[in-house]
């Protein structure tokens, strides 16, 4: 497996180990789960999501390449910006979804999920060579994942917390937004308004020499706010609880923008790019399925893969994400349904051992 910059941390703080996207990641603490949820709720919490993919796209034509592989409009962004995107794969589903930052017009930063670096880096050079026939010159890639390391800091908190260590004004940067500036002594690291909780907060990347000198000044500085390390456990609790997708499990391949409600950042009209037209006909005639998000109406946890039924039993879809939320006990999930299940306030059951379990649409 591979490791991360602080991974003997993590095993350190006796975190629960185990493999994510083939890195030995944390997933819980002793604190754990349900806990380390509520901190980033109600404080700030630390994530180690170092094993994100970077990639640089550079050159006269980056905007160009950038707008044809992915579906969000990218000439929208402003220097200092980050969009929300996804890529489709040429056959109606989705390669991966991903953040882009714009440095300037000829100089772009792709962060991708984990699991997919491989197939993204094999994805995107392929479709600047084949597809585009693009030289070096007019765009040049760079898989820069193994020489930076990432910190997302969380919660109503981070903010206050991080500005004790940095002069930027962090007030001043907006959501999606981003600077790079000095940071507990580091030169250069990238301050972005973003994150996968919905808490608030930053996500900090930076080279990975400078990893322990940024963690250990977190740390110092964050004793009296309360700060502490978070596993990838409560990342998913927290994501799921904002109804976030999961690549993997609520979006892959399989599935398209329009499908799992990303019509909000498929620009069918500003742009032509990949799959265009298939979506284009996908509105226009209805997507069949829809991603729903739902609540449990009985004490039960819906978990991936359990089926969806009608009132009679009859399947009408997944389930691809579910827990239990910490603080309301209440089983809430994501899933696909047909479409004519799919209205909000609708009634579903999931089906946990033979029994079906009635959840609301919401």
């Amino acid at each position: 497996m591979k490791t991360t910059p602080y991974t003997d941390v993590h095993i350190a703080l006796g975190a629960k180990m185990a493999e994510f996207a083939g890195f030995n990641m944390p997933i819980q603490y002793p604190t754990g789960i349900n806990q380390e949820h509520m901190i980033v709720r109600t404080g700030v919490g630390v994530f180690d999501v170092s094993h994100m993919g970077e990639f640089w796209v550079k050159g006269e034509k980056a905007l160009d390449f950038l707008q044809y592989i992915t579906t969000n409009d990218v000439s929208k962004l402003d220097a200092g910006k980050a969009q929300y995107t996804c890529m489709p794969n040429g056959k109606g589903g989705i390669v991966d979804d991903l953040i882009i930052y714009k440095y300037s017009t000829t100089k772009y930063l792709m962060v991708v999920n984990a699991g997919n670096i491989d197939k993204d880096w094999e994805w995107v050079n392929k479709v600047k060579t084949e597809c585009l026939k693009l030289s070096d010159t007019e765009v040049s890639l760079e898989n820069a994942s193994d020489r930076y390391a990432q910190l997302a800091v969380q919660g109503p908190k981070a903010t206050e917390m991080l500005q004790l260590l940095t002069d930027a004004d962090l007030s001043a940067i907006p959501y999606y937004s981003f600077r790079e500036w000095s940071f507990a002594g580091v030169q250069g690291v990238l301050l972005s308004n973003t994150g996968y909780t919905g808490a608030g907060g930053f996500e900090l990347y930076f080279p990975k020499e400078h990893a322990m000198q940024i963690w250990n000044a977190i740390f110092e500085t964050g004793k009296p706010f309360g700060v502490a390390p978070i596993g990838l456990g409560a990342r998913d609790s927290l994501r799921l609880e904002k109804w976030y997708c999961l690549y993997g499990h609520d979006i892959d391949d399989t599935t398209s923008p329009l499908e799992a409600g990303l019509g909000w950042i498929t620009k069918l009209n500003a742009k032509d790019f990949i799959d265009k037209e298939f979506l284009l006909k996908q509105k226009a005639e209805g997507v069949k399925r829809k991603l729903v998000h739902f609540e449990c109406l009985e004490r039960a946890i819906p978990r991936n893969g359990y089926d969806i039924c009608d009132a009679e039993g009859n399947k009408i879809g997944h389930v691809t994400s579910g827990i239990m939320l910490p603080d309301r006990k209440v089983g809430i999930g994501m899933g696909y349904v047909i479409v004519a299940q799919a209205d909000k306030g609708n009634t579903i059951y999931i089906k946990i051992r033979e029994k079906l379990q009635p959840a609301m649409i919401v």
